[in-house]
């Protein structure tokens, strides 16, 4: 019996909305994502404290101090901006992002890590001129960070909870002021690996802490030496609790997200999901912010491979 097809028509304007609104709550809606920019929350914050910079001070050409991704931020908003950048770097930074910062025009001065969180606390570095932009302890960059919190409630909006890692603070802060200001009965969690962990040690003392055993490791976008006491006072209140996670633990979610969602996250991306499987940010549905992924294609290749299944 012969098959009587439909004939071809155009597919009408009305069709596709209703598609759209039929599927909405079985797809993803996939962004739009440029080649350009730098794969780190950092952007966000960068561009927003360089744009709120007085015209005097952004003339002078500006500088930060960086593992990585907060220079790469800054070099961007600077190279839009048409001034000069210089990135303080911390001398284990991945090669991957230290090219990075160079591409985008930046002039690089690598240091120790722990002379760049002196630099850090004393907001100068001899021979570093231009105007300062801290990258986690200034409102405007912690602002820009923000904007992803207004993200997630939109879209998830029956979110019970959101982790993000902790470096700095500058990104916790941002997401959990913009969360705990719409719904604040969503809980905050800070995500730490166990190498690095002076947040969940200064929550369970209840003041700011050093973490002096302090060790390098493929997580070097997040984790401190110690938590900034001007940071405790940002994060105290929109933070509800630290997750502490292991190495092995980041590595399999590393693994897992480029298996499951496709996505190449470094150690310090990857910290938000190890800290969501372990459980200890509750039940139901969890955002976890996955940023960034600056890592050396080899490197990450060798860190997923030996993550145990």
């Amino acid at each position: 019996m012969p098959i009587t097809l439909e004939p071809v028509r155009p597919i009408q304007l009305a069709e596709v909305r209703q598609a759209r609104e039929r599927i909405s709550r079985t797809i993803v809606r996939t962004p739009l994502v440029r080649l350009e920019p730098i794969n780190a929350y950092k952007l966000r914050g960068a561009a927003n404290a360089v744009a709120m910079l007085p015209h005097a001070e952004r003339a002078r050409g500006v500088w930060t101090i960086s593992a990585g991704n907060a220079g790469q931020g800054v070099a961007y908003a600077a190279r839009q901006a048409g001034v000069p950048c210089t990135v303080v770097v911390i001398e284990t930074a991945p090669a991957s992002k230290r090219d990075r910062m160079k591409a985008l025009g930046a002039r690089l001065v690598p240091v120790p890590y722990k002379v760049a969180w002196q630099a850090l606390e004393d907001r100068a570095y001899p021979g570093v001129e231009g105007t300062f932009v801290h990258p986690f302890d200034d409102h405007n960059f912690i602002a820009g960070h923000a904007s992803m919190g207004l993200e997630i409630l939109e879209d998830a909006p029956d979110a019970v909870a959101v982790i993000t890692a902790i470096g700095g603070g500058g990104l916790i802060t941002g997401v959990g002021s913009a969360v705990k200001a719409l719904k604040p009965e969503i809980k905050v969690w800070g995500a730490e690996p166990e190498t690095a962990a002076p947040m969940a040690r200064s929550m369970a003392m209840g003041s700011p802490q050093p973490f002096a055993e302090w060790t390098a490791t493929f997580v070097d976008g997040a984790g401190g030496q110690s938590v900034f006491p001007r940071m405790w006072q940002r994060m105290k209140p929109v933070v509800d609790g630290c997750i502490v996670v292991t190495l092995e633990e980041t590595k399999r979610a590393m693994r897992l997200l480029a298996e499951k969602a496709r996505v190449i996250a470094e150690g310090a991306g990857a910290l938000s999901l190890a800290a969501a499987l372990t459980g200890k940010a509750g039940q139901g549905p969890i955002v976890a912010v996955v940023s960034g992924g600056n890592i050396d294609l080899e490197k990450f290749t060798e860190l997923v491979g030996s993550a145990a299944r």
